[in-house]
């Protein structure tokens, strides 16, 4: 994105003056009035680098290592630890940038550092980083600011983005092996029809007699295959680009996001992994001192599905319009009628966030068990479809080849 040289004015009349990344003036007029700036002059600039200077710099991020989500946790934990121990923020931005593990973050830190010190507000130079903190982290720090409890969200930062990868390492320890035998199962298929089927099919024309239907059909596949591979490779491979391509248009990801929670398996897996991120974020942000509107906003947010995401964006219009939480959750038909009973519990004690925490452990638990199960719920399908599988072989090769035999030998 552009750079901007901006001159603008606090609230006390002084004037500030610094360089801000945006896609045009007026996003850049919006972070400087979200900080509490107002605009006075706004200028297309190059970020006062030289060519040479900004060359270098994109050959140093080509090779660099790029900032992970751990980096992130990690920065978290450790400025609630500097805040909490009363380290202004100036001198510990300072020591975590000398004392940075990553590169490429301390270059981030070093950019919030000198954002900060031209009178920029944390959350708006954040904001110059997207691809390093998301939205969610965003709002909350901006919630943080506002409210004076920037340390405690920090921390509850931390303890969200923890049980984010725990959850991803979960789901790839149990996604493991069924992708492996699956994988496995494709090529043993592909080697079968290119290399094995087409071997016996110069058996069988040997002998001039009539084949079964189970294998010409083999037969006719094998042929197709061996004749048009770089064809099919070429469908495949445009299928899955133009699948992608389709997913990232905004109804292609609502539809797709809708459809997975219809798997067999996944769907319900995800559902709620995807309702425990709503329910711990929605706890975080209600105890942090966000408005409900503003907290149903922030969640949307994080709600990494847009078909869900765009039903707990119907519940904060319902809400805004004067709606309880507790009809708008009716209404919204994604959680279990158990859940409904703890926010309408939760709304009469006036303790909503308490029972959001024990609705997020309760589908933590839940995930954490669909998980464990989840090699053994897929294992009678994986071997329903090998025993079809050899089925098919069986019937399509080798009992030909029986048959054959018995003719072909005397009697």
């Amino acid at each position: 994105m552009p750079y901007f040289s901006y001159k603008a004015r606090n609230a006390r009349g002084e004037l500030l003056q610094g360089v801000m990344e945006g896609a045009d003036s007026g996003a850049v007029a919006n972070q400087l009035s979200s900080a509490g700036a107002i605009p006075v002059q706004i200028t297309l600039t190059r970020g006062g680098a030289s060519n040479k200077e900004q060359g270098g710099n994109g050959v140093k991020r080509l090779f660099s290592r790029p900032v992970k989500p751990m980096d992130v946790q990690l920065f978290s934990r450790q400025i609630y630890t500097l805040l909490k121990s009363g380290v202004p923020i100036m001198r510990g931005l300072a020591g975590l940038q000398e004392s940075a593990i990553n590169p490429s973050f301390g270059a981030v830190i070093k950019d919030l550092r000198e954002s900060l010190d031209a009178g920029r507000e944390l959350s708006v130079a954040m904001r110059r980083h997207p691809k390093v903190f998301s939205e969610f982290y965003l709002s909350m720090v901006r919630v943080g600011e506002m409210t004076g409890r920037l340390e405690e969200v920090f921390l509850r930062l931390f303890d969200h983005m923890e049980f984010e990868r725990e959850m991803r390492a979960r789901v790839k320890s149990a996604t493991r092996y069924p992708i492996f035998v699956i994988v496995a199962m494709l090529l043993a298929v592909v080697v079968v029809n290119i290399f094995v089927i087409p071997q016996f099919v110069k058996v069988f024309e040997s002998f001039h007699a009539e084949l079964p239907l189970m294998t010409r059909l083999l037969i006719g596949g094998s042929r197709f295959t061996v004749d048009y591979w770089m064809q099919l490779l070429f469908l495949s491979v445009t299928g899955l680009i133009a699948l992608r391509g389709w997913i990232r248009t905004r109804d292609g990801r609502y539809r797709w996001d809708r459809f997975k929670l219809k798997f067999p398996i996944a769907g319900k897996i995800i559902q709620k992994a995807t309702l425990a991120r709503f329910a711990r974020s929605y706890a975080l942000s209600s105890r942090s001192g966000v408005p409900i509107v503003q907290a149903l906003t922030v969640v949307s947010q994080t709600v990494d599905n847009t078909y869900l995401s765009k039903r707990v964006e119907r519940m904060r219009d319902s809400v805004e319009r004067g709606d309880s939480i507790l009809r708008t959750a009716i209404a919204s038909k994604v959680f279990t009628p158990v859940v409904i009973q703890m926010i309408a519990v939760g709304e009469e004690s006036g303790s909503l966030d308490e029972l959001m925490e024990e609705i997020a452990q309760m589908y933590e638990r839940e995930v954490d068990y669909e998980l464990k199960t989840l090699a053994a719920q897929i294992e009678p399908i994986l071997i329903t479809f090998l025993g079809v599988l050899v089925l098919v072989l069986a019937l399509g090769i080798f009992v030909p080849i029986w048959d054959l035999g018995k003719v072909a030998i005397p009697h």
